[in-house]
């Protein structure tokens, strides 16, 4: 179904928009903890070297090696949301772009900036949000999805996000929270194509802001085909990522950083978890399916309403209306230690209350 009026969503409306002095952060999925020594060290030293140029050739071949990928297949860039922008206008030429919703708005911002028309594939809430490969249309040569999935929060078999991969198509699979997914049963990050090198036109995009609070830095990469990667790379202003990003994507990419990454994901799994448990008690709120990664989705009527009286009451929380699929029931709330996850499901259980 084609939707040529964007203006039906705030596409541009984003988590940090609702943060203000005082508040709570619920809103942002950027982890709040001290920055480890075997980060800040490298961060802070790189200050010293400002006086070059940045270059991107040692941290390129550090994310290639974390990722077992050639250094070719891997572009740096100033955050993930920067390769959205980088892969809507080096890719003009697509003639049916397809973005499955509900999903992270900025794909879609950046392909109507460029002046593309988009196509939406709408995953329901009664399937989980689940994504159903057979609705993505066969003649879409450009196809953005997220796993795990922000607003959702699902995260969806690898198996099925690769049916989505074939020749004439470019697939981009916007893995910003994979570092944030833990399953006992697997010792890596489960269902990420990050290392996939046999699907044909498939682009990974990954973060380093939320795990380890560097979104005030801007680093990020994209991992796909040599043959792409130029195209990329020639949108994209020169010495795009800073010097202190760069030792900080070195740093990230160290097994350190890896095993310390696996520890933070089982102790989020747990803490959301805790979260889930304490939100389904709540009466009218609604949590749909298994929630994944750093936040959880939550359908409530009148939640436009009720995320302004939790604002007054010190706690900011993610509208989500601006997302394509859902609508002005929703909520996105940021997990976080259980002691504040207490104290907030407190919260809103008595501002539910208190409604007529």
């Amino acid at each position: 179904m084609r939707h040529a009026d964007p203006m039906t969503y705030d596409l541009d409306h984003h988590g940090d928009a609702e943060v203000g002095s005082g508040l709570i952060d619920l809103a942002v999925n950027v982890r709040h903890q001290a920055m480890p020594g075997w980060l800040a060290d490298p961060i802070r030293d790189s200050l010293d070297r400002l006086s070059a140029y940045p270059d991107a050739t040692g941290a390129t071949a550090a994310v290639a090696a974390r990722h077992r990928r050639d250094p070719a297949e891997v572009l740096l860039t100033a955050g993930a949301a920067q390769a959205f922008t980088l892969l809507a206008q080096a890719l003009r030429g697509a003639r049916r772009p397809v973005v499955v919703h509900p999903q992270f708005t900025e794909p879609e911002a950046a392909l109507r900036n460029a002046g593309h028309e988009i196509d939406r594939v709408l995953l329901r809430e009664e399937d989980g949000f689940r994504l159903d490969p057979a609705l993505v249309p066969d003649d879409a040569d450009l196809v953005f999805v997220g796993n795990p999935t922000n607003p959702t929060s699902v995260l969806h078999p690898a198996a099925d996000v690769a049916k989505l991969a074939r020749p004439g198509r470019v697939l981009v699979v916007d893995e910003a929270f994979a570092d944030t997914t833990y399953r006992t049963d697997c010792p890596g990050e489960p269902e990420s194509l990050a290392g996939r090198r046999d699907l044909p036109g498939l682009v990974v995009l990954r973060s380093l802001t939320k795990t380890w609070g560097l979104a005030g830095l801007r680093i990020g990469y994209l991992l796909g085909p040599a043959e792409l990667l130029p195209r990329l790379a020639a949108a994209q202003p020169l010495w795009a990522v800073s010097t202190p990003a760069l030792a900080a994507a070195v740093a990230c990419a160290s097994p350190v950083a890896v095993a310390a990454e696996r520890e933070i994901a089982a102790a989020v799994a747990a803490e959301r978890d805790h979260l889930v448990e304490r939100l389904r008690q709540v009466p009218k709120v609604t949590v749909p399916g298994h929630p994944a990664s750093a936040f959880v989705p939550v359908r409530l009527r009148g939640a436009d309403e009720i995320r302004v009286e939790l604002r007054r009451r010190g706690y900011a929380v993610r509208r989500g209306d601006t997302f394509p699929g859902l609508g002005p029931d929703w909520l996105r709330i940021a997990v976080r230690d259980t002691a504040t996850t207490d104290r907030f499901v407190q919260t809103l259980r008595e501002v539910i209350e208190e409604r007529p």
